[in-house]
């Protein structure tokens, strides 16, 4: 919970103030009443033991560093569940992302000074034992204090650095947009040289005034880096190549250490080497930073929200290749077996002629042949078949479990509106598993667990993570494939689809089903012809809402979840309006759902009983919003967009669940390749999505509501779709 003014910490630390507020903690101006300072002091609020170790070992790590360009961390606090803090100096001043605002851009020796000490600071903490990466360098930490001494702040979560074959200690990765390296977004090592590239892009944006060409979009080759001196000509050439040399795409093309690219910048206008800590710039002018905002010894206004420690995976932590030598190395090998393969027909032919086609071979080569060949030996067509026989192609018999009667069978998606029957047959319990399953052990986890659906098998199933333990057990075995999945506010049952084949946008023929989380209990909910999918269980657990075509066109309706043959219909829309995907408030009273009119989605909202229906999103033609989901808090909506004319990646767009006085959604710079159809977890904290690294939504991830720290759950080759975070408490 975030403290309150004048409230005393560990009978010490008195707050003054709070500084900026992130997803898991916030950072606190307070007075170290002991000493009669100024300090700040960091929080983090999430308190596993294994991360409570981790913290206090980096707290003690960070507590020993000494160096003019860097905020000392004093002490470190750990208050049982209520949260863990750092103690570190208090930096008056401004930082570098004011100061570009304020001045446009930098000079050419002002950002000499300031790279030559970002250098110096980066240079201590990458040799010390172990290496400290910072990870996060950019404007906005950097500062620069009222007598023009410049400080790297925010390292109060910087990652602890083993060596080449091993991973950091903690799981999180900063990223920030246009300064974070490609290596940074996936699962690729970073080390020193991450840093390099995150200073070198501060500098491009402080001497140019524009955030460079982000990393990741360079190394899909998707974008490249505008030339620093066609952006500010009064550039020289040798600092622009010293800049843009430490921006290098692949690690190995970039300065190898920071003592590297110091020199490099120095040498640029020719300045005499300097003592560490003696680089300054000229101090900022008083009215540049207000006494209320002063002060910030570890970030701006924002806090890092890191995840918990998760070991990596050896497979996770190996050197960043660029995309583009991948895809060299994808063509060289494609030519080599092209080439190959090539020579083997040669061969074959070469070795073919004197069979197939002796007539052409002279005289004195047939002659050499120890069999006889002659060309009229040769058949000039194929053998016929007498007039009585003919070929027959026998199928083979495919054995049908004795209870696939009971689940819906999937049929080719049609081109227009299916024949329907007008009342729904409900159905009974049933049990379609032709040798069940084992029962499911599922594992406590600190970090919660996510129910989707993976292809691995052949067809969709249902499968569970743990995200502590890195333990997925497959739920169901649906003949058909089952997807969708909801869990039930217990956490116990959960509600799904089936027949599945893949993601589809519609599902026709497909049925609802609900299950218990160890595999059993296997309950078919009342249908009808037509399709019901997209369910979505209610909070209070008495209701499922769905999406149905059994009226002809998509509709809302919700069954009775203790008596699976009672269904309601929620929305009745008219002509070419449908309505779909939606999703309960926290309290149960309201709706969030989508409309598909005038030919695109939109996000609209209504009570759970079907009235007071508003749209709360306008994106114009242009767009589609679709997939909405509500945070637990019940102040935010999230949903996915799409354009609606022109191919583009999905992305998510966010809009206050309680204000109605903007019906304008803002984008969410998560700064990810694609991510749709995101889910939050029970307390808030985190976001699970569908995504990819290379653009395709195949995979399952999860991060902070911030956008920090994504993680990739699945890495099978098949199709990993529809997260859903498990409601607490996890255990059946």
């Amino acid at each position: 919970m975030t403290l309150e003014k004048n409230t005393l910490l560990h009978n010490r630390y008195r707050i003054v103030e709070i500084l900026g507020q992130g997803g898991m903690g916030s950072v606190y101006r307070a007075v170290d009443e002991n000493l009669g300072v100024v300090i700040a002091l960091k929080e983090n609020l999430f308190t596993t033991d294994e991360y409570s170790r981790q913290f206090r070992l980096e707290a003690v790590i960070l507590a020993n560093l000494r160096h003019p360009n860097l905020p000392r961390v004093s002490d470190h606090i750990v208050l049982g569940d209520q949260g863990q803090y750092l103690v570190m100096d208090f930096i008056e001043g401004e930082d570098l992302r004011n100061r570009m605002e304020r001045l446009g851009m930098l000079a050419e020796d002002d950002a000499i000074q300031i790279g030559a000490a970002m250098c110096d600071a980066l240079g201590y903490l990458h040799s010390r034992k172990p290496p400290i990466l910072h990870r996060d360098i950019k404007p906005g930490n950097v500062k620069i204090t009222p007598d023009g001494h410049i400080y790297l702040v925010d390292f109060g979560l910087a990652k602890v650095y083993q060596n080449a074959s091993q991973a950091t200690t903690t799981g999180a990765r900063a990223m920030t947009p246009g300064y974070s390296p490609p290596e940074q977004y996936g699962t690729a090592r970073t080390d020193p040289r991450t840093d390099i590239y995150s200073l070198g892009a501060t500098l491009y944006a402080a001497l140019s005034g524009v955030i460079p060409e982000d990393g990741l979009a360079r190394a899909m080759d998707n974008a490249q880096l505008t030339p620093l001196r066609k952006r500010n000509s009064k550039i020289s050439r040798r600092l622009a190549a010293a800049i843009e040399k430490a921006m290098a795409v692949d690690p190995s093309d970039r300065f190898q250490d920071a003592e590297e690219f110091k020199k490099a910048l120095l040498g640029s206008k020719s300045k005499t080497q300097q003592l560490t800590g003696s680089f300054t710039v000229a101090p900022p002018p008083p009215e540049s930073f207000p006494q209320k905002d002063a002060i910030e010894s570890v970030t701006s206004v924002e806090v890092k929200t890191p995840i918990p420690f998760v070991p990596t995976a050896e497979k996770d932590n190996l050197p960043f290749v660029s995309p583009l030598k991948k895809q060299k190395e994808r063509e060289r090998k494609r030519r080599f077996a092209m080439l190959r393969f090539t020579l083997v027909l040669l061969v074959l032919a070469l070795v073919a002629i004197p069979f197939f086609a002796p007539g052409v071979l002279p005289d004195n080569l047939r002659g050499m042949i120890p069999f006889p060949l002659s060309a009229s030996a040769t058949p000039t067509h194929a053998p016929t078949l007498p007039p009585t026989q003919t070929l027959t192609t026998i199928p083979t018999a495919t054995a049908i479990p004795p209870t696939a009667t009971l689940v819906p069978t999937r049929t080719a998606r049609p081109t227009s509106t299916p024949t329907l029957i007008a009342s729904p047959a409900p159905v009974g319990t049933v049990t379609p598993f032709s040798s069940p399953i084992a029962p499911i052990v599922i594992p406590s986890s600190g970090l919660g667990q996510i129910a989707y659906a993976s292809s691995r098998s052949g067809v969709p199933q249902i499968y569970l993570v743990d995200l502590s333990s890195e333990t997925a057990v497959q739920i169901t075995d649906m003949p058909e494939g089952a997807c969708q999945p909801s869990w039930a506010p217990d956490g116990v049952k959960l509600v799904f689809i089936s027949p599945c084949k893949g993601m589809d946008d519609i599902y026709y023929k497909a049925s609802l089903y609900v299950i218990k989380v160890d595999g059993t209990g296997l309950t078919a909910v009342a249908t009808a012809p037509g399709g019901d999918f997209e369910p979505a269980w209610s909070p209070d657990g008495k209701s499922i809402a769905f999406t149905s075509i059994r009226s002809g066109q998509m509709e809302i309706y919700t069954v009775d979840a203790n008596d699976l043959s009672t269904v309601t219909q929620i929305t009745k829309g008219g002509t070419r309006v449908e309505s779909r995907q939606a999703s309960w408030s926290p309290d149960g009273s309201q709706f969030v759902y989508v409309v598909k009119r005038i030919g695109v989605f939109q996000v609209w909202l209504m009570n759970s009983d079907g009235t007071d229906q508003q749209q709360i999103v306008r994106s114009g033609l242009e767009f589609n919003d679709y997939l909405p989901t509500w945070s637990p808090d019940g102040q935010l909506i999230l949903f996915s967009q799409r354009c609606a004319v022109t191919p583009c990646p999905p992305y998510v767009m966010s809009i206050s669940a309680v204000d109605r006085s903007s019906e304008q959604g803002t984008r969410m710079l998560f700064n990810l390749v694609t991510i749709e159809n995101v889910h939050y977890s029970p307390d808030g904290l985190m976001l699970a999505y569908e995504g990819g690294e290379t653009g395709k939504n195949n995979d399952i991830f999860f991060m902070t509501v911030s956008g920090k720290d994504p993680t990739r759950i699945t890495t099978d080759p098949s199709l990993d779709f529809n997260p859903a975070w498990r409601p607490l408490p996890t255990t059946p």
